[in-house]
């Protein structure tokens, strides 16, 4: 059980590094993708990598001091006492995840777009009503995040069908 222990704190310790925070929304991307093209590994080993990003990077030299408040904050919630509000509460990380798979599946993009966004803003308002003013310190992770997959999705949307409609247009007989 030691093993266990030692292995979470060092795992926790680079959590700190900004990176990871930068890194784990971008996960969005392939997700969505293994998902359009219904590939069930894809999809999983797409959330393995989401939960072991966190790790990926090394402990900084000197954390950020929102940072560790709202870390501190993060990892009182997930040792403290669990709830059934807490519990509904943390499905819905994986609920989220599977509406997201869903969406993109069954190709609706739109819903596709909803669940994304949606999931941000909860990320947001999840992270100030437990962090309070520590929450300022995921902002620009999850705004740039936000961001970058909004226009990466708009434009393979865009390609998508403009691709689809290309290919679906009858062909014009008239001399």
């Amino acid at each position: 059980m030691d093993f266990l222990y030692d292995f979470l704190n060092w795992a926790w310790e680079r959590h700190h590094n900004p990176l990871s925070w930068y890194i784990r929304p971008l996960f969005v991307l392939p997700f969505c993708y293994f998902a359009y093209k219904k590939n069930v590994w894809g999809v999983v080993l797409t959330i393995v990598a989401v939960l072991t990003s966190m790790f990926w990077f090394p402990a900084p030299d000197v954390a950020d001091s929102r940072a560790t408040a709202f870390l501190a904050m993060e990892r009182q919630y997930i040792t403290g006492t669990w709830t059934p509000a807490k519990i509904a509460m943390t499905t819905l990380v994986p609920i989220w995840f599977f509406v997201l798979a869903w969406s993109f599946w069954r190709r609706s993009w739109t819903a596709g777009f909803l669940v994304i966004n949606i999931g941000a803003l909860l990320k947001v308002i999840w992270s100030f009503y437990f962090g309070g003013s520590s929450a300022w310190s995921i902002i620009p992770a999850v705004s740039l995040g936000t961001l970058v997959i909004n226009g990466v999705m708009l434009y393979v949307y865009r390609r998508v069908h403009r691709r689809t409609e290309t290919t679906m247009k009858p062909l014009d007989t008239t001399p």
